[in-house]
């Protein structure tokens, strides 16, 4: 037995079986989310139910689960309850209602049922009574009234992206250059700079206000045409809902889809949530500034984070004198990957948006105070917190490829005639470069999925524009931005309708791996090569 022991087959065999469990956890874990997630897009047929106390009620089958008494336990005989998104929150208050089984008389599906998706109130499941405009009645019933409805909300759907448009490119430029003016004129005001330099200033700003004025006429007209027409909407029991067909993002009539007309409506909803902006309080809409935030900031992270991680491992490990202070700063160093990812984020608050950001704004944005531009959370204090909480885990894998060179290279090059710098820069750091680059990966696929030190660094439940747009200087470090972890907990958790909610986590939480996934194999590839591009054989 002690033979058998010793050979290590047993702790063989129970580091397989832990590995299978692992992979088991991850790959359920993973099914999980698919399934929420993926089927949140799929249009699903709405079912209309008779109850026993003779009112009716309608809407998509979210769930159907066993009656369990105060204790737990199912009761002796068994009885099931269905959960039905029955949508109409500006009607009911609510959007999801539970309703026994047994109280069910029948259950169909109606032809002409209707699902909206609205800008506001979340779905609505009802029928088309009619559509007006300006009190004109335009079309009546749900078969006259469809192929209307399919016409217009495409129309609309064009007008509301230039009312977003001129809101947020034009008048939001305008704004911009009106606030430069203003910052300008108290700059010269607190130089005790020049008057006709002050009215010049002011002079543009008049021009401004002039297109501002222009601008919000246009919007006066776009909006009057955005809400011309009315579709009235009848509720299952009787109620009507009077809305502007430009409230109005989608429709359909899923009981008379067929296979691929759902297909076709799926890919049209998931390319929605990847490319638009979230509305209802992030629980409907799409995710596309979280996207965007989350890619920028790892890739800032990562230009930060690769170069000092590099240099601090080529210092340790080939050029500074071993001994009882290096090995020390090596200690440290791995004690840093163990460190709480919140306290990195409360040392960036201090150091670098109350230190850097604040003498920042002190030297290059005076004009600009007390409103702090750099002294305040942002996508760049964001970056630099993840890079100082990855930057060991780099530091290690640097170093292990470093030591993985052989001194054989080594000498060969030193034998040449090159010196130290160039046998490291062209022959040292090439060969150890697979080694950095998984660092880097390790990196990413930490920095990614952190929350808790960008909740108080920079990251923001919604914000108003990206980090980068099309008025200089492009690249906007000191915004703040969106993060997809963060958008994950605020919708799971901090939603005020968390049943609405809950599908957005599933699906937002499959991007975000999915996300990691492809920032992986991107630095994986790019480690492939080098690889098979400096690895050397023995003569």
């Amino acid at each position: 037995m002690n033979k058998f022991w010793k050979s290590g087959d047993p702790f063989v065999w129970l580091t397989g079986v832990a590995l299978m469990f692992s992979l088991l956890m991850i790959a359920g874990l993973l099914w999980l989310i698919m399934a929420k997630g993926l089927g949140f897009f799929w249009p699903t047929e709405v079912t209309e139910f008779e109850l026993k106390n003779g009112t009716k009620v309608m809407g998509e089958i979210t769930a159907h689960q066993e009656i369990r008494g105060i204790s737990g336990k199912a009761e002796k005989e068994a009885r099931y309850r269905t959960q039905l998104k029955i949508g109409n929150r500006d009607l009911y208050g609510l959007d999801f209602r539970w309703i026994d089984d047994d109280q069910i008389v029948s259950a169909s599906e109606p032809k002409y049922a209707v699902v909206m998706e609205r800008r506001e109130w979340g779905n609505f499941y009802g029928f088309i009574k009619e559509i007006s405009e300006g009190g004109n009645v335009l079309c009546q019933g749900n078969e006259e009234c469809w192929s209307k409805l399919e016409q217009d909300i495409p129309v609309y759907a064009g007008i509301f992206k230039e009312i977003r448009k001129i809101e947020k490119g034009d008048i939001g430029g305008i704004n911009r250059e009106i606030e430069s003016y203003r910052l300008k004129i108290k700059g010269v005001e607190l130089k005790n700079g020049d008057q006709a330099q002050i009215k010049e200033y002011k002079a543009k700003i008049a021009l401004e206000e002039e297109k501002y004025r222009q601008k919000e006429k246009e919007l006066e007209v776009l909006y009057q045409e955005f809400t011309k027409e009315k579709v009235v909407m009848l509720s299952i029991d009787g109620r009507e809902k009077e809305m502007a067909l430009g409230n109005i993002v989608l429709a359909f009539r899923p009981n008379t889809m067929s296979w691929f007309q759902k297909a076709g409506l799926y890919l049209h909803r998931a390319w929605g949530f990847v490319s638009d902006e979230p509305r209802e309080a992030n629980t409907e809409g799409g995710v596309f500034p979280a996207i965007f935030g989350t890619i920028m900031m790892v890739l800032i992270m990562s230009i930060v984070v690769l170069p000092f991680g590099v240099l601090a491992a080529l210092y340790l490990k080939e050029y500074a004198k071993q001994g009882t202070l290096v090995r020390i700063v090596r200690i440290c160093v791995n004690n840093l990957a163990g460190v709480p990812s919140i306290v990195f984020g409360v040392f960036a608050v201090g150091f670098f948006i109350y230190g850097v950001g604040a003498s920042i704004d002190s030297f290059f944005f005076s004009e600009a105070l007390p409103n702090p531009t750099f002294g305040t959370g942002g996508i760049l204090w964001a970056s630099l917190t993840l890079a100082l909480l990855t930057v060991p885990v780099v530091i290690v894998a640097t170093e292990e490829g470093l030591a993985a060179v052989s001194q054989e290279i080594r000498h060969g090059s030193l034998a040449l005639g090159a010196t130290k710098f160039e046998t490291t820069w062209k022959i040292v750091i090439p060969s150890a470069m697979p080694a950095i680059l998984t660092g880097l990966i390790l990196a990413i696929a930490r920095a990614t999925g952190e929350v808790a030190p960008l909740m108080i660094t920079g990251v923001v439940k919604l914000a108003p524009q990206l980090p980068v747009d099309g008025y200089f200087p492009y690249v906007h470090l000191e915004r703040k931005f969106m993060h997809l972890g963060f958008h994950i907990y605020d919708v799971g958790f901090q939603s005020p309708n968390v049943e609405a909610a809950k599908p957005m986590v599933f699906t937002t939480a499959l991007l975000l791996i999915l996300i990691v996934i492809v920032l992986n194999l991107t630095a994986i590839v790019v480690r492939n090569r080098l690889k098979k591009k400096y690895t050397t054989s023995a003569v």
